[in-house]
């Protein structure tokens, strides 16, 4: 960890080189879930890597860009405002402190509760109407994505029944939360050659983890040999990242 005695701004927060070009990796599997070898892709792609891009998902563009859209005037309010909206201990907004532990990132985000295939009525965050509708719509939308993935996930491994895996997310009482992350950027660094982390390094602790970027470019993952490379961005697309808790189910070692 690097840490800088000035600006303040930045002080704690690990800091990284920028990526280069060569850094991006370009070997991402690709699974289409409207062809017919989906399954089989599913599956080489989490035993290979533990991460794939999903496409042909079934997730509407209005969908995706209304949701972006309201998240983006979210994080436009005043501090004051956003804060009146957290701290995100468990679910609410959150600036820069992530979790319990003492992490600190370059980042805003909201940490919402999901009850089945909408947030939570306990949830209060956002207040906003049009916020909460434009996230239920999303929310169910990607959830029938995480059960096709799941179910094919299943068919190419050859266990029965069909919703084996898919309905450790559809039944009732199942731990699913929904994370809108936002990285402002860093003016005290630019033209530095370096960034500050937004997110650091770890593993998903749930069945697997549905992930979308707006197009920004950022997220990395480690290969087998400890290398960390750049996911080259796709706003069309959704990623896919095996959690801790599929990996112990599908163990057949355990």
């Amino acid at each position: 960890m690097v840490v800088l005695a000035s600006p303040p701004a930045v002080d704690h927060i690990p800091l990284l080189r920028s990526p280069d070009p060569g850094d991006v990796f370009s070997g991402v599997p690709v699974v289409d879930l409207g062809s017919p070898g989906a399954a089989r892709a599913v599956v080489v792609a989490c035993e290979r890597y533990g991460f794939f891009k999903v496409v042909n998902h079934g997730v509407a563009t209005d969908t995706m860009d209304k949701v972006e859209s309201e998240a983006v005037r979210f994080f436009s309010q005043p501090q004051a405002e956003k804060d009146r909206s957290g701290p995100a201990y468990p679910f609410g907004y959150g600036s820069r402190r992530i979790g319990f532990n003492g992490d600190m990132g370059w980042l805003e985000y909201l940490l919402l509760a999901v009850d089945d295939a909408s947030l939570a009525d306990a949830c209060t965050v956002p207040s906003c109407a049009v916020f909460r509708t434009a996230l239920n719509e999303y929310i169910g939308a990607v959830r029938k994505l995480a059960v096709r993935v799941m179910e094919a996930m299943a068919e190419g491994l050859g266990i029965a029944p069909a919703d084996a895996l898919s309905a450790l997310v559809t039944a009732e009482g199942s731990d699913q939360v929904f994370r809108v992350n936002h990285y402002p950027p860093c003016r005290a660094l630019q033209g530095l050659g370096c960034s500050v982390t937004g997110f650091g390094e770890h593993t998903d602790p749930q069945l697997v983890s549905v992930l979308r970027s707006n197009g920004t470019s950022g997220l990395q993952i480690a290969l087998r040999d400890g290398q960390w490379v750049s996911v080259p961005s796709d706003r069309n697309a959704f990623f896919v990242n095996v959690g801790d808790s599929l990996q112990v189910q599908s163990d057949p070692r355990r």
